[in-house]
């Protein structure tokens, strides 16, 4: 395959994986397997990932303003709780083993694949949300935890801060998106100097990637996609499942 068509279906995959991060999340299940598939090693294909969420969640936070939507203290809070938490999460990446990431990743891939699909609906339409005092408290050590997870794979991360926010918050799921998108904006700030200065992020790539991200990322924000929720859940379960069965037989 071409460098050009390579590229190409690089950003492809990346507006894909910016539509499924700004509705609920799990694109990096698509993008991290494509770019180790591209020749970058695991720890350099981990950085260059963070180019594209980094520049997705500008794109998706703006998304959300336009349609009034505006940041909050609240997911301020949150995004520094995770952001320390990130820089932990991208050391431990960084000192992974190359093949151990790959077996890590694929594990990852199908647990949260798994956990997109058969996740239990939250009803909290007539819940007052919970965002102040103990509960607060409470999301700001949870988001730690996430923010290390994120930092170190964040394949599937959107999926554990949505659960978080309306399992303990009891957010809507617009204005969870739209929490999301910034707590994963502050704390990519971390993990993408942790990556940056130990050498581990092709700027080719990720700003190819990048431009599939926050054009898919904007998208999204703007208009909620309701239909077709299905036929997104069979083909993540297809793709992924197919990546992770390449990514452990290949080591």
């Amino acid at each position: 395959m071409s460098e050009t068509l390579l590229l190409c279906t690089l950003a492809i995959i990346g507006f894909i994986a910016g539509v499924i991060n700004t509705l609920a999340g799990g694109g990096s299940l698509l993008t991290l397997p494509m770019l180790i598939f591209m020749g970058l090693p695991p720890a350099i294909a981990n950085g260059t990932n963070r180019i594209g969420i980094f520049i997705q969640s500008v794109s998706s936070i703006a998304g959300f303003k336009s349609k009034g939507i505006r940041p909050t203290p609240f997911g301020i809070y949150l995004g520094i709780s995770a952001l320390a938490g990130s820089l932990i999460g991208a050391q431990i990446a960084i000192d992974v083993k190359g093949e151990t990431f790959n077996k890590i990743l694929a594990i990852v891939m199908i647990i949260v694949v798994l956990i997109m699909v058969f996740k239990p609906k939250v009803n909290i339409q007539d819940l007052a949300e919970r965002t102040t005092g103990k509960h607060l408290w409470i999301s700001i050590i949870v988001f730690f935890f996430i923010g290390v997870y994120g930092g170190f794979i964040q394949a599937g991360v959107g999926i554990f801060i949505l659960l978080a926010l309306t399992s303990i918050n009891y957010l809507s799921l617009v204005t969870s998106n739209a929490v999301k998108v910034l707590v994963v904006f502050i704390y990519t700030i971390g993990a993408l100097v942790i990556f940056a200065y130990n050498n581990q992020i092709d700027y080719l790539y990720g700003l190819v990637l990048a431009l599939g991200n926050a054009t898919g990322g904007w998208i999204a924000s703007r208009w909620s996609v309701k239909k077709g929720d299905g036929l997104v859940k069979v083909f993540l379960v297809i793709m992924v499942t197919a990546m992770a069965v390449k990514l452990w037989l290949n080591n």
